[in-house]
């Protein structure tokens, strides 16, 4: 066992066990980026990502098409994007009704938690001559106290709001599912950067466990463009030079976020949108950021917030 793979060994057995680190990035660029196939399907897992934990997968449904969701062993979060919403039946519970959202451009979202060991169907309300387009992210449970063992809806008012950064790295993020929210593994929340913004800025990481500072977490980015012909550019990057690649990606793109700092810019003339999957052992967003990089955060108590967030509100 190499010391990625070594975990940390807990107090108390009954303790979910924490790895000190990610396992070794196995991935070439061109891996990390996916495209979405004929079907409009973007998918990915442990084996596909060479990661412990986190599956992600992103379809559409016609009105009325219902499919059952994969892995029922595993909890899943359940978000809305375009084309209208979906109902959610978990075995024995009422409906979850994720209701309409033509576009991430124009409603907040709709989400659901299911939790571990629960049958759940997916059907959808698509609006009229459109799919409802649907992410699903998944993750095993780790044995921590606390998680919710029945489904919960998150509607509009439930989602935070939050502005971060100063000028041209000002962005939105609604946090959907964070560190409070009753989950074991997953953590989700979607970035809105304006046309010509930045975020992820200054560029950070999330790759080994030194608590409170940092913190091991797997991430998924899934795009959206206000028009769909445009790109946006991700950056993954070791701060030795050991990886550096950048990526053109399109609406409807997924990155494997395995390693590294992996700051966005979203291109004149687009609004970007990103949503963000997360999981790993401790239920937190800890990150750090590049030491070379840090600084600009000095710039922002000088600098307005971009008048055009929030993007959308409920």
């Amino acid at each position: 066992m190499s010391p990625v793979d070594e975990p940390i060994e807990p107090r108390n057995p009954a303790e979910p066990v924490i790895h000190r680190a990610k396992l070794p990035g196995r991935l070439s660029p061109d891996r990390l980026h996916i495209r979405p196939g004929a079907d409009g399907v973007v998918a990915t897992d442990p084996d596909r990502s060479g990661w412990r934990y986190l599956s992600f997968r992103s379809f559409a449904l016609r009105d009325g098409e219902t499919i059952l969701l994969d892995g029922p062993e595993q909890e899943a979060a359940v978000v809305t994007i375009a084309g209208g919403g979906v109902d959610v039946d978990v075995d024995g519970t009422p409906t979850l009704e994720l209701r309409w959202r033509a576009s991430v451009f124009e409603g907040m979202p709709w989400s659901a938690y299911v939790p571990a060991n629960s049958g759940a169907r997916l059907t959808g309300r698509a609006l009229p001559g459109m799919r409802a387009v649907v992410a699903v992210a998944q993750a095993p449970l780790s044995g921590r106290t606390g998680v919710s063992r029945e489904p919960i809806l998150v509607g509009p008012e439930d989602v935070e709001i939050e502005l971060r950064g100063g000028g041209n790295a000002t962005r939105q993020v609604n946090n959907i599912m964070m560190p409070a929210f009753p989950a074991d593994r997953l953590l989700v929340c979607e970035v809105f950067t304006p046309s010509g913004n930045w975020s992820g800025w200054p560029p950070h990481k999330h790759d080994v466990d030194d608590p409170p500072r940092e913190a091991v977490l797997e991430e998924t980015y899934f795009y959206q463009l206000s028009r769909p012909e445009g790109w946006a550019i991700q950056r993954l990057y070791h701060r030795d030079g050991s990886r550096d690649a950048f990526m053109p990606v399109r609406h409807g793109d997924l990155v494997i976020v395995d390693q590294g700092y992996h700051p966005f810019a979203a291109t004149q003339g687009y609004d970007a949108y990103y949503l963000n999957a997360l999981a790993g052992d401790r239920r937190t967003m800890a990150n750090t950021d590049d030491p070379d990089i840090a600084w600009v955060r000095t710039l922002w108590p000088a600098m307005e917030q971009d008048p055009r967030l929030p993007l959308v509100r409920p």
